[in-house]
């Protein structure tokens, strides 16, 4: 069976991921503006409450994923200590070095002292900026890592398709492999042929609510699509298990 994954921002969109049958949430801020950061604690222990699995991302800033200053791991540390206290099923995390390898020292440091024992790390699509992404998987399978969040190195996952593919089949089933950036619905049945362990959307739109001069410019918040959440859900269900039942109600 492929999981399906949404990200989320709120306990609201967590429940319409898992009414539209969801495997697991990732949750995090800021996602359409920055491609996600970590969300306060009070966000964590809210969508922790809703009752489906909760992968948090563990990112202090936006912009590339090479940690030079000590003080930055020193904040994920604390906030992945932090998310998994509160209840996080998972983290998500990733650190490259200068030259774009993984950062196996610092993902260290990010996971120091956090009960790693029972929850699983996802390294996000920090891995697309690798260009030996075979020798990357085997970092990261060294490292306890369960899977990747790749859209094998493209600006969508339809025109990574065929690295996708190659990802998984290097994987071998000891890390999974899951497919996230820019899918659409009708992407899936490929993502799906692929053989990727898993699929992940965004699945957003934007509410409109004018923030004023204090708001930063902004027009509108996001939120979870649960129609499009829905459609996406039910695409996977008919290629998963096309003679199956079950489908998610809208």
């Amino acid at each position: 069976m492929t999981a399906l994954e949404f990200a989320v921002q709120d306990a609201a969109g967590a429940l319409g991921a898992r009414r539209a049958g969801a495997d697991r949430v990732e949750l995090c801020a800021a996602l359409g503006s920055t491609g996600g950061l970590t969300p306060s604690i009070g966000t964590i222990e809210a969508v922790v409450g809703t009752g489906i699995a909760v992968h948090v991302l563990i990112r202090c800033r936006a912009g590339g994923f090479v940690y030079a200053d000590a003080a930055e791991l020193a904040v994920m540390n604390a906030d992945a200590r932090a998310a998994v206290s509160a209840g996080a099923a998972g983290l998500v995390i990733g650190a490259l070095t200068p030259d774009h390898r993984v950062d196996g020292e610092g993902l260290s440091r990010v996971l120091d002292g956090v009960a790693v024992d029972g929850i699983e790390l996802t390294f996000h699509r920090g891995i697309d900026q690798i260009r030996d992404r075979a020798a990357a998987l085997n970092t990261l399978i060294a490292g306890g890592m369960t899977r990747v969040l790749t859209s094998g190195g493209a600006p969508t996952c339809a025109e990574g398709l065929d690295e996708l593919a190659t990802m998984v089949d290097h994987a071998a089933g000891r890390i999974q492999i899951m497919a996230g950036g820019g899918i659409a619905v009708g992407d899936i049945p490929a993502l799906h042929r692929a053989g990727v362990d898993a699929i992940h959307l965004s699945a957003r739109r934007v509410i409109s609510d004018d923030g004023g001069p204090g708001g930063g410019g902004t027009s509108g918040h996001e939120q979870l699509d649960e129609e499009l959440a829905v459609a996406a859900a039910r695409q996977l269900l008919a290629v998963d298990r096309p003679n199956g039942s079950g489908h998610p109600s809208a």
